[in-house]
This record gives C-alpha cells, structure tokens and sequence, in this order.
C-alpha cells in the first residue's frame, strides 16, 4: 500500500506572504533614478498602512490634473503600500477599462515625472470606477458592498481614505451619505477611516460653521483632513525648520528687530476655464482667506512646544484671533481690491476679466486684493503685515518677505550709497529658495557701501526637484499626520477676519473695475496703501 503524501493546504498567512513577494517583485521599477549623495539620509521614508482609497469627483479637472498624478508618483517611488486600491466615484459611463485609458492620458500629460511601462500599468490596474450620482442612496450602498469585497480581495484591513474633490456645494450631501451606510465607523480591528476635503471650506463664517457641524456630525476632527495645498510646498514647510531649528534668526523674528512684513502670492495667468468658479468666489475667498491667511499664521506663531499636529495648530490659531476683525472704516483704508483689464503678459496680449468665458460683463468680482493686518500680541504688536494676491500681474511669484529694521545708528554717513535694511525674503514658488540681503563695502579706495545677496535655492542645494504639493499632503493623510491640514477653529478664524471685508464692500460704493491693466502689479491704490507708512512693495 502506498502511502500518498498529504496534500499541502495553504493558510490565508502563506497566500499572504506569497502574495506579497510576488507584488514586491512586481512593484519593483525597472529603473530608478539616479541616486544623490546629497539628499543621504536626509528623509526617512515610511509607506502607509494598506487601505482603499474613494475619490469623488473623479472625471473632474482638479483630479486629473493633481490627484492622479500625485498618486501616481508615490507609486512610482515606493511610497505606496502593495495592498493599496483605488476606487473612483464619477457620474460619466465608464467602466475600468476606458476609465484607466482616460487617466492614462491625464499621467501622460500632468505627471512631472513620466513613470515607466510597468509602473503606470501596475498602479492602472489598482483602479476602479464606480458610476453613480452624488445625491442617489444607491451610489452608496452598492459602494459599500463593492469595498467589503475589495477589503478581501485586497487585503486593506478594512481601512477607507475618502478623498473629495468635488464642488464644494456637494460635501453636506457626500458625508452625510457616507454617515448613513456607516462608512465612518472605525472597525474594531484597527481600520481607520479618513476624510480629506478640499477648499474652499465655506463662502463665509456661517457657511464654514454649518459645514463644520455638518462634517463632524459624521467623523471626528482626527479624521477630518482639510487640505489647502500651499501647506505641502516644499519652502512653506521649511518655514518652521528655518525659524526653529536656527538658532541665529529665532532672536530677531520679532517687533525689536522686524519693520515690517510683506506675503505675495501672484499669478501672471487669468481665470482661465474656471470663470463661473472665480464670479463665485472672487480673490479674497479664492486666496486671502486659507493661502495667505495660513503663511501669515506660520510666520507669526511662537514656537510649539512640541510638533505635534494640534501643538502646531494650536499657535498658528493664537496668531489669527490675535488679528481683530476689521472694521468698515478700517476695510475702506487698509483693504484694496482690484480686477484686471486687457493687457500683455510676457509679451503676449491678453483680454480682461470681463471679457472672460463665464464671466458677467458687468462682473465687480474682484481678481486683486491687497489688505494691511496688525498681529496684536507680545511678539508682533506694531509690526504691519502687507498681504496682497492678484490675477493677471506681472509673473507668477509667491514669496514671504521679512524686512528688519534700519540699524539705529548711521555710522557711514560719507558712504556715496545710503545703505538698505537688511531683507530675508523665502520664495515659495517658482526658484524656491530663500534670499539674505546685507550691506557690503564696494572693494576701492572710498566708502562705498551696497546690497548684496546670499541666494539658497533647493534645486542647487539639493539637485533635485522638490516633489508636488499634494504628493507631500495625501501622503501625509494616508499616514495620518495632520500637521499640514487646518483645523475646524483655524478655519472659522480666518473667516472671521476675511467675512468683514466682504460685508464691509457690500456697504461700499461699487468700485470703478477695471482698475489695473494685465502684466502691472496692480492698481495704484495698492501702492498707496504701502506708501502711506512709508514703505514700498518689494519689486518681486
């Protein structure tokens, strides 16, 4: 009799560990860049936990354009984990198939660096469409059961990234749906359950505390990611290791040392395709409120006392209650809004807002705001903070601007050159870097004294180029850190400075738009507003 071997059943752990060294194998690239000695040991990488992440919106723009592509680099690097899905929400007809050509296209022309062959059909095939509407109850129910089967399938241990890419008008009705199938809910063997949402976080402060209320009626404020994508640039997150790691200009960032302080973000393009969006929103609710309103809490805070998320968040929160709402008195003086006209940018002729798609021919949105704040507490009191933004202006600069005070003394009164105050100035995009301006002697036998300039630039420093924004920001909500993402009380906060102003012009004669032509930097009013305390807008 022979005696035939026993037959060797595999256990889900074998089937696992198979499963995972075959993906390993396959999630390995075919090349990799080339490695710089500089940036050794410079990041410790870690890879989310396995999870599914559910966009909505998925056919629209902003996911074409920075959603996949974001993730498509993380794929590409190793970042994310090999049991990792995606399932995209969208109402057209597709199904896998056209619907992973048409991203294939979008990598192809958004990614900033082209993944190879296998890698783009390796994240390819970790997608999945799911048609349905946005408001039908069973878009949600037939996802839920379709994200069950995928946590078996892929092995995701049951955890959820809901990413919102939608109209903002959209976000009540998505989490409210996502409450009622129990999509929220943390399962007791650990899976998590985020929830990332895009700005504009309200039109208001009403607006913004409704939306919070509706928000954390179904998740809690630890799994809220409210993202705004100037927070994941590379020169705004070195902002706190330049302040709080350097012992040398710590001691100076403050009202004994700092004359004044100047935020740009401009932008040399128009409205492009989003005219409808841009009558809805105007440039104060478009930048002032989140970009600029953040980047001035960043400069302004005090060091945390650990960097923890909510220990962070908690001194970027003090900086914005410590600007008192302005009044219509002060919105009339300290506040400047603007809206382009037909002009040449870089030498090409382009037409004014109102003559853009979708835009109202008599439209008084505004498209430029410059504003004057005071940060009222210990560090900053009497120390002004210029933030201006704009369409349509000279080139496309965003840049933080510390101008320190004169030295008290004029000891080289015989110099031919008056010398300038010392200027730290942190370029957020494009060339990001941060640039030092001091007094120099001219070689010679006189005494002659002029400004030059210590220049960092990353690119140089580091040779190689930063990663996008919102490759830094969904990997950071897939691991769970929310030091970059605001906070519900940052978000009402800043409304609460920025709401005035709206109501303030509500009450105001209707200005006489258009005021700046395509390619300046604004209208003359801006200047003024500088000028008046004697200082100048900082030729960018």
């Amino acid at each position: 009799m022979v005696t035939k071997a026993p037959v060797a059943i595999p256990t889900p752990r074998t089937i696992r560990e198979e499963r995972l060294a075959r993906d390993g194998k396959r999630r390995r690239p075919t090349h990799h860049a080339e490695v710089n000695p500089l940036r050794e040991g410079l990041r410790l990488e870690r890879v989310p936990d396995p999870h599914v992440f559910v966009l909505f919106g998925a056919t629209g723009d902003l996911s074409h354009r920075k959603v996949f592509p974001a993730l498509a680099q993380l794929w590409r690097t190793n970042l994310l984990p090999a049991d990792w899905a995606l399932v995209a929400i969208g109402r057209r007809p597709y199904d896998d198939g056209t619907f992973r050509m048409d991203i294939a296209e979008s990598l192809h022309r958004n990614c900033r660096v082209q993944l190879d062959e296998e890698a783009e059909h390796q994240f390819l095939e970790r997608v999945f469409y799911h048609r349905g509407d946005f408001g039908d109850d069973a878009t949600y129910d037939t996802l839920s059961r379709k994200l069950e089967e995928m946590h078996l399938e892929q092995e995701t241990g049951s955890n959820l990234l809901f990413y919102l890419a939608t109209q903002p008008s959209a976000f009540p009705m998505i989490v409210a749906e996502i409450g009622r199938c129990g999509l929220d809910h943390e399962v007791h063997n650990g899976g998590w359950r985020r929830i990332v949402i895009e700005k504009p976080f309200g039109r208001d402060l009403d607006s913004a505390k409704r939306l919070n209320r509706e928000m954390l009626k179904v998740f809690r404020e630890s799994q809220v990611y409210r993202i705004d994508h100037y927070l994941g640039k590379e020169t705004v997150r070195n902002l706190l290791v330049f302040r709080f790691g350097n012992g040398i200009f710590e001691p100076l960032w403050n009202r004994r040392y700092v004359d004044h302080i100047q935020i740009t973000v401009a932008e040399s393009l128009g409205v492009e395709d989003r005219g409808a969006f841009y009558e809805e929103t105007g440039a104060a609710r478009d930048v002032l409120q989140n970009h600029l309103m953040q980047l001035l809490s960043l400069v302004a805070m005090e060091p945390p006392a650990t960097f923890a998320a909510d220990a962070l968040r908690d001194e970027k929160l003090k900086v914005l209650r410590a600007i008192a709402p302005p009044t219509r008195q002060e919105v009339q003086r300290d506040v400047v809004r603007g809206q382009y006209d037909k002009g040449w940018v870089a030498g090409v002729p382009v037409k004014a807002y109102r003559a853009e798609p979708e835009v109202d021919p008599e439209s008084e949105t505004e498209t430029f705001v410059a504003a004057r704040f005071e940060v009222d507490d210990w560090r900053w009191s009497g120390v002004p903070f210029y933030l201006r933004t704009g369409k349509r202006l000279a080139k496309r600069a965003s840049e933080i601007a510390i101008q320190f005070r004169d030295v008290p003394h004029r000891l080289f009164a015989d110099s031919t050159t008056d010398p300038q105050p010392n200027l730290l100035a942190i370029r957020v995009q494009p060339d990001e870097g941060i640039l030092l301006r001091f007094g120099s002697k001219v070689p010679g036998l006189g005494l002659d004294i002029r400004p030059v300039t210590m220049d960092f630039t990353y690119g140089t420093a580091f040779s190689t180029d930063a990663p996008d924004a919102y490759e830094t920001l969904i990997l950071d909500s897939m691991l769970g850190d929310q030091s970059l993402f605001t906070r519900a009380d940052e978000v009402e906060a800043a409304w609460t400075i920025v709401t005035p102003i709206h109501d303030a012009w509500l009450d105001m004669p209707q200005p006489e738009f258009p005021n700046y032509a395509a390619g300046t930097w604004g209208p003359e009013e801006a200047d003024e507003l500088i000028q008046r305390d004697g200082r100048r807008w900082r030729r960018l």
